[in-house]
């Protein structure tokens, strides 16, 4: 009795010794999470931070079904300081859990489109007169894409992740010499890119592709930073990262579907992220408007189309399969 007595002693022992571990890891983790959270909050209020005050804006984005594929538009803005301001950056990005994919669409700014309660205009001023609602309406209205959330960053903000995710620079091949509107001035050839220069980089449009070379560059750049962040240095920067971001980005994006979206995506990291530039080749023409401008003129239906096999591609093989098979 007295030695099973004393083997129940030691068990509870060496189990109120694994407990005792297992809290202090999860005390140290919580620690090293809240310290790095605050680091980051910390580098950013440093800066001069530029952001829209006012409480989040009005968005009715569709109803997700839980694992379900999301669709998020990303915008970026170089407010200065303005009440109001235009979108260089329209893409629609959309993670797919359940079978690891990552795409993004991205919509060329001077795309000419119907907004709703406003005359036609260039897609940008859809959120320059009525904010990230308008813009998924016009969206909606124009292309046929149910968009769930959206997150919007300041140019100041992007220098910031990219700063505070890779202090040594995010490695790009510069295909030409670039300084024109950017604020840099870069050099051909690879090589690493710091905050600024990376942005500068992304938005460079003064050649002769114009708007087309920069999407593809801001496509490049997306793909650089998602293999940064899904890398093991990545993980382990996440929670400065987010406090570094926060006061830059403005989002309806948050608590629990915040939480499970990220730990989707690094439980079921993406390899590669796809994307799409609207217009598609050959499907648009550059018209003038006297109140808008240069513009694009594109033909909806064949961007609807391209549109909707790109995001929807594992639905579009399984409908050719039935098809198929009841044609056999």
């Amino acid at each position: 009795m007295n030695r099973q007595l004393y083997k129940k002693k030691k068990s509870k022992t060496k189990l109120k010794k694994v407990f005792l571990g297992f809290f202090a890891l999860l005390l140290g983790l919580s620690g090293y999470i809240y310290y790095q959270y605050s680091q980051g909050l910390k580098q950013a209020s440093g800066k001069n931070i530029v952001t829209n005050e006012k409480a989040k804006q009005e968005f009715n984005g569709t109803k997700k079904e839980k694992m379900d594929k999301v669709n998020i538009l990303l915008l970026g803005v170089d407010s200065r300081g303005e009440e109001k301001s235009r979108t260089d950056t329209i893409m629609i990005a959309q993670y797919d859990p359940k079978n690891q994919t990552a795409k993004i669409v991205s919509l060329m700014r001077d795309i000419y489109v119907e907004i709703p309660n406003h005359r036609n205009y260039k897609i940008n001023t859809a959120y320059f007169l009525g904010g990230p609602e308008l813009l998924r309406q016009t969206i909606k209205k124009n292309f046929d894409i149910d968009i769930h959330y959206y997150a919007m960053i300041d140019f100041k903000g992007f220098e910031s992740v990219v700063d505070t995710l890779a202090p040594n620079g995010i490695e790009m091949d510069v295909e030409k010499r670039m300084s024109e509107n950017i604020g840099v001035v870069l050099k051909p050839g690879l090589q690493y890119l710091n905050g600024k220069e990376l942005l500068g980089y992304a938005r460079f449009r003064h050649d002769a592709n114009g708007d087309f070379g920069r999407v593809e560059r801001q496509q490049k750049v997306i793909n650089a930073l998602k293999d940064e962040i899904i890398s093991v240095n990545g993980v382990t920067k996440l929670p400065k990262l987010v406090g570094t971001i926060q006061p830059y980005i403005e989002t309806n994006l948050e608590g629990i579907d915040r939480l499970e979206l990220l730990k989707d995506f690094f439980l079921n990291p993406p390899d590669e992220i796809e994307t799409l530039t609207i217009p598609v080749e050959n499907s648009y023409k550059m018209g003038n408007y006297e109140h808008a401008g240069s513009v694009l003129e594109i033909d909806f239906e064949e961007n609807k189309q391209a549109i909707k096999q790109f995001l929807n591609e594992d639905q579009v093989d399984s409908q050719n399969d039935s098809t198929s098979q009841k044609g056999k």
